[in-house]
């Protein structure tokens, strides 16, 4: 019995990635791994439970959307473009970072995770909430539920979640242009 394998070519935090041969049934998540040496999106549950595994897509028309790597085959990113956990930190032509996004500072700065196993699929809502937000900013009042239904579908096994939502609030909440003036 032989693997069959197809070639997969994509942009991943920026940078042409393939063409790559890989097996037809292969899950992003295990591509990320093997194949790119990016570790930062986790296998938790297997089965597209828990959002650790979360990339952020790119969509032609602007918007982004989370995608469950470990229930995704990577060859449905053919051609795609997404970013992963470790894209979102800015670094140097060495590769070294230099600094972090937004939410990662205010991660840090709330202690938002213990062990860190789900953060890197927190920080994929988060950004995509903020930048959905950016291009439709909402009211005051609907942050607490913004927020809430941005990153309710992820699970933290160890701290429970007061620490991300708090976070995440203040970001949307300091950020100019994501809440509209008034209530």
């Amino acid at each position: 019995m032989s693997i069959v394998t197809k070639p997969i070519t994509l942009h991943i935090n920026g940078k042409s990635v393939g063409p790559t041969p890989a097996p037809e049934g292969l899950m992003m998540v295990d591509f990320l791994h093997e194949y790119c040496d990016l570790t930062g999106s986790r296998l938790g549950c297997g089965q597209g439970v828990c959002h650790a595994c979360t990339v952020i897509l790119d969509k032609p028309d602007g918007s982004s959307e989370e995608v469950r790597t470990c229930v995704t085959g990577a060859h449905y990113f053919e051609g795609k473009k997404i970013r992963t956990v470790e894209g979102h930190a800015q670094r140097n032509d060495k590769g070294e970072v230099t600094g972090v996004s937004n939410i990662q500072q205010k991660f840090m700065e709330h202690f938002s995770f213990q062990c860190g196993y789900c953060t890197p699929g927190f920080v994929t809502a988060a950004t995509v909430l903020i930048e959905r937000l950016k291009k439709a900013p909402i009211a005051k009042d609907q942050v607490e539920d913004t927020v809430t239904q941005a990153l309710n579908h992820h699970i933290c096994r160890c701290t429970g979640y007061v620490r991300y939502y708090e976070a995440v609030r203040e970001v949307v909440l300091s950020t100019p242009g994501l809440v509209k003036e008034g209530k």
